[in-house]
C-alpha cells in the first residue's frame, strides 16, 4: 500500500487549507484511510478516518466542526478541508492507511494504521 499526500503550507490565522491523499495498492476490499497530525513536542493525534467497511467518515470529537474529510468517487482519494485555522493547528499532517477493518471512533489511533504518507507541514501564522 502506498500513501501519497499533497497540499499544506503557510496560512494566516482564520484561513483555510485543503490536504489531499491518494492511497493505492490495497489487497483487500475493506480498508481505512485516516488523517493525523503531530505538533512539536506533542503526540500524534487522530483527526478523522474513512472506513470502506461502512462507507462512513469518523471524527475525533476535538476535530469536529472546523475539519471536514471527504472522499472522491474511487474511495481511495481523500481530502481534509481545514477552515478557521488557528496557530495551535500548526503541525505536520499525515495521511495513513490500513487494511484492517476499522469502523469505530476509538480505533482512530496511530497504532491501528500501518501505512503512512510522507507528512506535510501546515503552519498557521497569527
Amino acid at each position: 500500500v502506498q500513501v501519497v499526500q499533497s497540499g499544506g503550507g503557510l496560512v494566516q490565522a482564520g484561513g483555510s487549507l485543503r490536504l489531499s491523499c491518494v492511497a493505492s495498492g490495497f489487497g483487500v476490499d475493506e480498508y481505512a484511510i485516516a488523517w493525523f497530525r503531530q505538533a512539536p513536542g506533542k503526540e500524534r493525534e487522530g483527526i478523522s478516518f474513512f472506513s470502506s467497511s461502512d462507507d462512513r467518515i469518523y471524527y475525533a470529537d476535538s476535530m469536529k466542526g472546523r475539519f471536514t474529510m471527504s472522499t472522491d468517487n474511487d474511495k481511495h482519494t481523500v481530502h481534509l478541508q481545514m477552515n478557521s485555522l488557528k496557530s495551535e493547528d500548526t503541525a505536520v499532517y499525515y495521511c495513513a492507511a490500513t487494511e484492517r477493518v476499522v469502523a469505530a471512533f476509538f480505533q482512530l489511533n496511530a497504532g491501528v494504521f500501518d501505512y503512512w504518507g510522507q507528512g506535510t507541514q501546515v503552519t498557521v501564522s497569527s
